[in-house]
């Protein structure tokens, strides 16, 4: 049996704490080195270092650094990549702290106005700390109440009128919601809610026919290794023509803005596409079965087409910067570096893995890669809002 241990806090004794709750009251920084301990069989009081628990203090301390240093390691190759330097304090506590909070009709409608003539705010403006969303969540769970209620209707009442609804809010749900949250982090907040509409809807049915076209060249039979690289390439290059429409349409010259167009339009497509495939879920599959594929296709999509075209738009706009886009942007190495994730990850994704197969283990493993290079991206177009702000501040 562990020793149960007592520790002084300055005014009274406080315990019994097992080794493992003193450790977690260590970490928490309630009591520290010098705190004086003691435990059955001691009979005096020692500060904390000069009894066995400061091993596990300093395991504490260790694997707190190895995880820092963990992060930082995997942020510093992806943001020099970017052509920043250094690793990124991801700051995912700022990022998500007003989730949960509550907010005002007048908090959301200001959101909503963004991207206007009236509304747009000078360079020199424009905020350039963290962004801290959190409309996508009440879009998210106005998807998700919306959704239940078809369900009642489906399985509670056996109305068959509910399914359609069904397929449409289970499939743009997320999409959608990741839309919302690009939206709110686009900092320049100069793209409106009418172009959001309209590159989600237009954009990711003409990003689908530019596949079909591609498909039409580059066939795949069935899916293996290879074919999964062709699939990634011919739908990951199928959206970037259509992010190029849109780019140099709004003329854009922010990564936020390339970050904000490439999730519509990713969006876009996975929102008709899980149509398709819950539609065809549908037609061969039990009732049960096909509601699965829905949840299955909703969930992962927070990984999926949305983010890697992200990626493509961000890799865009950065090469492109106040340029017009030409053909030559598009083989610039620091492009084609860019470029080459998202095919990647689109690759693996659908790739026939030995032993791994699809599952939930790769799927994880690949949307954290995925958003690791959205957030340092975020970062990365954040400092390019400060720098322009700067230069826009200091001319005369």
């Amino acid at each position: 049996m562990d020793s149960l241990w007592y520790y002084y806090d300055g005014q009274e004794t406080q315990g019994p704490f097992s080794e493992d709750e003193m450790t977690f009251l260590a970490n928490k920084g309630q009591i520290n080195s010098n705190t004086l301990v003691t435990t059955q069989g001691m009979t005096t009081w020692l500060r904390m270092r000069e009894t066995s628990l400061q091993s596990s203090e300093r395991n504490v301390r260790r694997a707190s650094r190895r995880s820092r240093s963990l992060i930082s390691r995997a942020t510093e190759p992806v943001n020099e990549l970017i052509g920043e330097r250094g690793p990124v304090d991801l700051k995912l506590r700022d990022l998500f702290s007003q989730v949960f909070r509550r907010h005002t009709k007048a908090e959301s409608e200001r959101i909503f106005i963004a991207g206007t003539s009236f509304t747009t705010p000078n360079e020199a403006d424009i905020s350039s700390v963290w962004p801290k969303p959190w409309l996508f969540s009440r879009v998210f769970l106005t998807f998700l109440v919306t959704y239940a209620m078809l369900w009642i209707c489906l399985n509670d009442f056996g109305n068959p009128y509910a399914l359609p609804g069904l397929m449409l809010i289970g499939s743009f749900a997320v999409p959608f919601s990741l839309v919302f949250f690009f939206f709110e982090t686009n900092a320049p907040r100069n793209i409106s809610i009418f172009d959001i509409v309209r590159m989600f809807f237009l954009g990711g049915v003409a990003s689908i026919i530019v596949t079909l076209v591609l498909y039409t060249i580059f066939p795949v039979y069935r899916i293996s290794i290879t074919s999964a690289f062709v699939i990634g390439m011919v739908e990951e290059l199928g959206k970037l023509l259509i992010v190029i429409g849109f780019v140099s349409q709004l003329n854009v010259k922010y990564i936020l803005n390339g970050l904000l167009i490439g999730a519509v339009i990713g969006a876009g497509f996975a929102s008709f596409e899980s149509a398709g495939y819950a539609f065809r879920a549908f037609q061969t599959m039990r009732n049960e079965t096909f509601l699965n594929v829905i949840v299955m296709r909703a969930w992962t999509s927070i990984g999926t087409h949305a983010i890697w075209t992200a990626i493509a738009g961000a890799a865009l706009v950065l090469v492109k910067q106040n340029k017009p886009v030409t053909i030559g942007l598009l083989f610039k190495a620091r492009f084609l570096k860019l470029m080459i994730i998202p095919i990647f990850l689109h690759a693996f994704w659908d790739m026939p893995l030995p032993l791994i197969g699809d599952s939930i283990i790769k799927v994880m493993v690949l949307i954290m890669i995925s958003w690791l290079f959205i957030l340092v991206m975020i970062n990365s177009g954040l400092k390019q809002v400060t720098r322009h702000s700067v230069i826009k501040a200091s001319v005369p």
